[in-house]
């Protein structure tokens, strides 16, 4: 169905037009830059029974994304949010945009989806005035009706079958956050019930008439090269198809060659898999992960730094999705259709396009709500193989990877070697400044204090492993190196690191704010010190949030544990505080995990930490008591809070481990990684 089609089937209402501007490029994969021309708009319906449907070219992955938008919605329409449905992430209904990247949906469409119900808004006041011959200043809208004196009718008894189309204008009466009723609320998670029932088809349950399940073989090792294939064994299996497509261009990561098994059941697919014979040419291994970071520096292009620079290492890490993979592939008429967790269903869409050398018109990619994505379901693996396959059989085929192809496969977070140096001056303020980041990334990398003459660069080098996007990209290492070295610094002229800080942080009121904050609610002036515990803090600015985290730890022969984290973010007006909440917590959840214990091993072109056996997360015992200080500006625009509140928890807890131990940790991870490791490592 085309978009037309689309608008046609949807019988009588009122359809909105929203018009968006140019979106920043992408943070990995193709398709970063394209410009979104005047065509391409974001649709609201209200329909004859009342109900609004909003669409969206966001995803949602964890974040709650559904339900704040959900919320703008019915703020603007004044509607109830029971009568609020959206439609995401399907590339035939909903507007193209850039993906869900780089905590852009708040600041991004939230604004737009506000705009446009407050745009229906004014044209439901405009048809009722008309309709009842009344002044307009005497129409009312609430709670899903439209009132004037005697008359009274509900949104879709006005409309009686009409289809409007507006182009929304610039100066759109939207509501101010100071008058928010719904916006700005703890409104429930609207998909709440069928999530926590079960009743939510994930894309590893999507299932479709004649569907097959299929398997892929993977090389032993990267870089190695089949030179050979027996497929007599597997094929001899009931039910079971053997593919073996040779791609025109290479798939980043995974070679030219696709060799995959179909079957009736996933059982059948693995035996088959396990029957085929491949022999293969070996790849060269030209790093591990014991000399990645020298590595860096002797593969940097540039000039190289100046000596006298202390150093931090940031390992690769991997995503670690509670849902691997997955998507469903089904071809018709000459259209591909796939079901698939993505952060970016566009740039799938064009992906699959390219491969197939079909228009964009005949992909459609539909993303059902996804078990989380952290940046590393950007691009179309697990479809692309789907697609394939369907292709080679002609019938629908699902791709689900286990979580070893997922810890192997996937792209990483990227490892970083980072050199910091500084000087402050004997009054506390900072007198020099130098920050480089090799292979890591530039997000955070500069100061967010009074530094004059700063010198902040990102070098460019080899990289041994695929690497991509992850929850704050490099702004966890950049922040780790910079906070830390803050501490340095602020110990090197006797201050306490808050006021250090604090000091050093004039220029940014809203920092300063998040500080100040965090240090009031974690009673940082009043902390005791004890043996065996210690007390760090960091802060930092990214993606339009401000944030300050305090960390207390107990140290016990050698043992750490996280014992109390208190952070404070200031993103903006606050769109819905509970969920907010539920993002610092997360962060902070998954921001232990790069801070103490996961790192990805590698050596020989293989990765040994390819099973969550091998591969350390936090765990419940693990878990300090987390408390979250929101800092609500209903004076700014709402920025994004998937990403910022990560950054602060590996220096705040490193500064920790130092104030109880007199050690500096400068490696992420910080504690020992092993299996069977207990939840607590030795410094």
């Amino acid at each position: 169905m085309t978009r037309r089609d689309f608008l046609a089937a949807l019988g009588g209402g009122i359809t909105v037009l929203l018009v968006e501007d140019e979106l920043f490029a992408q943070e990995s994969g193709r398709g970063g830059g394209r410009q979104v021309s005047q065509e391409v708009s974001a649709w609201l319906h209200i329909g004859e029974d009342g109900m609004v449907t909003a669409y969206t070219g966001k995803v949602e992955v964890g974040q709650n994304a559904r339900t704040s938008l959900t919320a703008a919605v019915a703020e603007e329409l004044r509607v109830p949010v029971a009568s609020v449905h959206f439609v995401m992430g399907d590339t035939d209904q909903t507007p193209y945009d850039g993906g869900t990247v780089g905590s852009q949906t708040s600041p991004r469409m939230f604004p737009q989806i506000r705009n446009a119900a407050a745009t229906a808004r004014e044209m439901l006041v405009d048809l009722a005035a008309r309709k009842w011959n009344v002044e307009r200043a005497t129409v009312a809208i609430a709670n899903g009706k439209v009132t004037t004196g005697s008359h009274s009718a509900g949104f879709g008894e006005l409309t009686q079958g009409q289809k409007l189309l507006q182009t929304i204008p610039s100066n759109a009466a939207i509501t101010p956050p100071a008058q928010w009723k719904v916006a700005g609320t703890s409104v429930a998670k609207v998909t709440g019930r069928d999530i926590v029932t079960g009743a939510h088809k994930y894309p590893y349950d999507i299932a479709r008439p004649g569907m097959l399940h299929a398997k892929v073989l993977y090389p032993p090792q990267f870089g190695a090269k089949l030179a050979s294939l027996d497929k007599s064994a597997a094929e001899a299996m009931p039910g079971v198809k053997v593919v073996h497509e040779t791609l025109a261009s290479p798939r980043a990561g995974f070679g030219a060659d696709v060799v995959g098994v179909v079957a009736p059941h996933p059982d059948t697919a693995s035996k088959a898999l396990a029957a085929l014979r491949a022999e293969w040419t070996p790849g060269t291994a030209e790093s591990s992960s014991k000399d990645v970071f020298a590595y860096f520096k002797q593969n940097a292009s540039g000039p190289a730094t100046n000596g006298g620079l202390t150093t931090y290492t940031i390992a690769y890490i991997a995503h670690v999705p509670l849902e691997p993979r997955a998507a469903v592939a089904e071809w018709s008429g000459g259209k591909l259709t796939v079901w698939t967790g993505t952060q970016r269903p566009f740039g799938v869409r064009s992906e699959l396009a390219e491969q197939f050398k079909l228009s964009e018109e005949n992909v459609r990619v539909v993303m059902p709500d996804t078990g989380s994505g952290y940046g590393g379901k950007h691009n179309a693996d697990a479809a692309m193989e789907a697609a394939i396959l369907a292709k080679a059989v002609g019938q629908p085929v699902k791709r689900n990877w286990t979580r070893e192809e997922e810890m192997t496969w996937a792209y990483y977070r990227p490892g970083a070697l980072i050199e910091v140096g500084g000087k402050a001056n004997p009054d506390g303020t900072i007198a020099a400044w130098e920050h480089h980041n090799y292979n890591g990334g530039s997000a955070a990398l500069n100061t967010p204090y009074n530094v004059k003459g700063a010198r902040e660069q990102v070098h460019q080098t080899k990289t041994p492993l695929r690497q991509g996007s992850y929850r704050c990209l490099a702004g966890t290492g950049n922040n780790f190196a910079r906070e830390c070295y803050m501490d340095e610094l602020a110990h090197s002229v006797n201050l306490d690191p808050l006021e250090f800080r604090l000091k050093n942080a004039s220029n940014d009121d809203r920092l300063v704010a998040v500080i100040q904050a965090a240090a009031e609610k974690f009673g940082w002036k009043n902390r005791r010190k004890t043996a065996g515990h210690g007390f760090g803090m960091s802060a930092g600015f990214e993606k339009g949030g401000h944030v300050a985290t305090f960390a207390e730890v107990g140290v016990s022969a050698g043992a750490v544990k996280v014992l109390r984290v208190v952070e404070a973010f200031e993103c903006g007006a606050v769109i819905n505080p509970e969920h907010l909440r539920n993002q610092i917590e997360g962060a902070v959840a998954m921001g232990l995990g790069g801070a103490l214990y996961e790192r990805i091993d590698f050596a020989g072109g293989n990765i040994t930490t390819n099973r969550l056996s091998r591969y350390r997360v936090p765990r419940f015992a693990d878990m300090p008591a987390i408390e979250s200080v929101l800092v609500d500006r209903r004076d700014l625009a709402s920025a994004g809070a998937g990403e910022c509140p990560i950054m602060g928890v590996a220096p705040a807890v490193a500064n920790a481990i130092f104030d109880a131990t007199g050690q500096r940790v400068r490696s992420l991870p910080m504690l020992p990684l092993g299996v069977g490791s207990s939840a607590s490592g030795a410094v």
